[in-house]
């Protein structure tokens, strides 16, 4: 067996693992007085992500270089990144309810890779060898991870609604959600915006220009842009809540559409890009 037959066998199994995890979340959404569900549920995914761990690593010894050059490595990054913001925000709340999202997510993303993406590794082309590469681009998927966290905390919260006493959503806990939301939002932000300026100063190295409205870096502007009208938004007493939860959702919309959107519209109108994976 090849090294790459046996980095997609593992990805396989990583990817199964998550969806186990998956169901047990889905379980405990429907029966929360069922805890122990949910301590499964959160087990599988730690395992998961220990699995996903040594995926990564043997990456990197493969390829010789931090594995998120193509699109694949990408997406196993992202979903990595997602899994790792996670079950940290959950060990330190105690909040399990929005794992269903996350690892949906993580699936939707490794899925994409394993099936629609070929693995075979590339040579780091002279653009990507700098010293920009992976502080840029652990930066900003570690934006991204906070994002998604923040978006399955608000939607779980906005799901359940009325219903969020049978789970032990009082007023106090909702205004808890409420603040994890923000608080990943507050923390993801200046990452981005870190993300956003060393992709400036990369592009200055690579192509000797700091901004050319290329359509990846126009769309990470309008997500910055969002989250900006949120941060604004959570001390405006009038859109502290409802208001400010559609614009975390659109951030996320905004993130993801930088992330792959891009990439998709830019080959199918074949517009020029300088990020194209």
């Amino acid at each position: 067996m090849n090294i790459i037959n046996f980095e997609m066998n593992l990805f396989i199994a990583v990817i199964s693992i998550y969806f186990l995890s998956f169901i047990f979340y889905i379980v405990y959404l429907i029966f929360p007085r069922l805890l122990y569900k949910g301590k499964v549920a959160s087990s599988l995914l730690l395992i998961g992500v220990i699995l996903h761990t040594f995926l990564i690593i043997i990456r990197t010894i493969e390829t010789k270089h931090p594995p998120f050059q193509t699109l694949y490595e990408s997406l196993s990054w992202f979903s990595y990144s997602v899994v790792v913001a996670y079950l940290i925000v959950e060990w330190r709340r105690k909040v399990r309810l929005s794992g269903i999202i996350i690892t949906a997510i993580a699936i939707a993303a490794s899925l994409y890779a394993v099936i629609g993406l070929s693995p075979e590794p590339k040579p780091l082309p002279p653009a990507l060898q700098s010293k920009w590469f992976v502080w840029h681009v652990v930066v900003a998927f570690s934006s991204y991870a906070a994002f998604v966290v923040a978006f399955s905390v608000e939607i779980i919260f906005l799901l359940l609604g009325k219903r969020g006493e049978r789970y032990g959503l009082d007023e106090k806990m909702k205004k808890l959600f409420h603040r994890m939301a923000y608080n990943l939002i507050l923390f993801g932000f200046p990452l981005l915006t870190f993300g956003i300026i060393s992709g400036a100063a990369w592009a200055q190295e690579a192509w000797g220009g700091y901004w050319v409205w290329d359509p990846k870096e126009t769309w990470s502007l309008i997500t910055w842009m969002v989250y900006v009208l949120y941060l604004h938004a959570k001390v405006t007493p009038r859109w502290v809540e409802k208001r400010a939860s559609i614009l975390n959702i659109l951030g996320f919309i905004c993130m993801i559409f930088t992330f792959l959107g891009v990439n998709w519209l830019t080959r199918l109108l074949n517009i020029p890009s300088l990020h194209t994976y």
